[in-house]
């Protein structure tokens, strides 16, 4: 049994090269049918038809889509990418925001760390405060 002469370098290659054109082409699918739903333009009818279009002629449809389409794909993805990062931005400032500003749970038990190390309360008197402001 000889597998090289069975299965030659260039068939490898021929195999190697369709499973990446079959991937490209599912990720182009996925791509084309969010950019579809990610629209605020479309109306729902001219969604529907667009999506039916891809899913039954696809090879068709996605080269139409993109011809008709393609430049405004682009634009709708980086909306959509600054829409996120603006939302991933304003959580984070809320969530840090929250948690430092004056009278916040780290603040005050800075402050009851600070009053104790200058030994205006004892360890025992600390810890009943810091019990009260953590519960």
């Amino acid at each position: 049994m000889n597998l090289a002469y069975d299965y030659p370098v260039l068939g490898a290659f021929w195999t190697v090269m369709w499973i990446f054109l079959w991937v490209l082409w599912i990720v182009l699918l996925f791509r084309i049918i969010g950019d579809i739903f990610r629209d605020d333009e479309l109306s729902g009818v001219a969604k529907t038809i667009w999506l039916l279009f891809v899913v039954v002629v696809p090879f068709l449809g996605v080269f139409v889509y993109v011809l008709a389409r393609g430049k405004g794909m682009g634009q709708r993805e980086v909306k959509h990418a600054r829409a996120q990062q603006q939302a991933f931005d304003d959580y984070i400032r809320d969530t840090a925001g929250s948690g430092t500003g004056p009278g916040s749970e780290a603040d005050q038990l800075a402050k009851l760390s600070e009053m104790r190390a200058k030994g205006d309360i004892t360890d025992a008197e600390f810890q009943r405060a810091k019990e009260k402001i953590l519960h």
